[in-house]
């Protein structure tokens, strides 16, 4: 690979990492864990989520969601939804004491993420939103593919 280009992996990369890095600081500064953030974050989006979304969505493995979801329970915060629940995946909710629990967490995030905004801007956050959903596609799909082609 061209020198040029990979440096600009390397800073593209480490972008990545620090902006994960990040938000597991914000986590950590809440009392809370990286992967539990990433679940209500999940059900603030959608509201619900299964088990297999979150896997899917953050490419988690599936035994550290369970033990997530499994705490969560534990704590009162979620319970499953037959009514939302498709076939074998069951859909997890916030309780009442969840969605207050999860509005008062995610509104501190939420306001991390304004500020940021604010000084990025609107049209730029778009442009960076598309250009790393289309990376993401294109990286998964160049993991698919064999070294053959060297």
């Amino acid at each position: 690979m061209e020198y040029k280009i990979q440096k600009l992996y390397d800073q593209v990369n480490q972008a990545i990492i620090r902006c994960r890095g990040i938000y597991s600081m914000w986590a950590k500064n809440n009392n809370v864990s990286y992967n539990r953030m990433l679940v209500l974050y999940t059900i603030r989006e959608f509201g619900f989520c299964t088990q297999k979304q979150i896997c899917d969505s953050y490419l988690l493995p599936r035994q550290t969601v369970n033990h997530v979801i499994s705490e969560m329970k534990k704590d009162g915060i979620l319970v499953a939804d037959p009514e939302k629940s498709t076939g074998k995946e069951k859909a997890l909710v916030l309780t009442p004491e969840g969605e207050r629990y999860s509005e008062k967490l995610l509104y501190s995030l939420s306001r991390m993420e304004e500020r940021a905004a604010k000084r990025l801007g609107e049209d730029k956050i778009r442009r960076m939103t598309e250009l790393f959903m289309e990376y993401d596609q294109i990286l998964e799909e160049a993991l698919e593919e064999t070294d053959d082609e060297e």
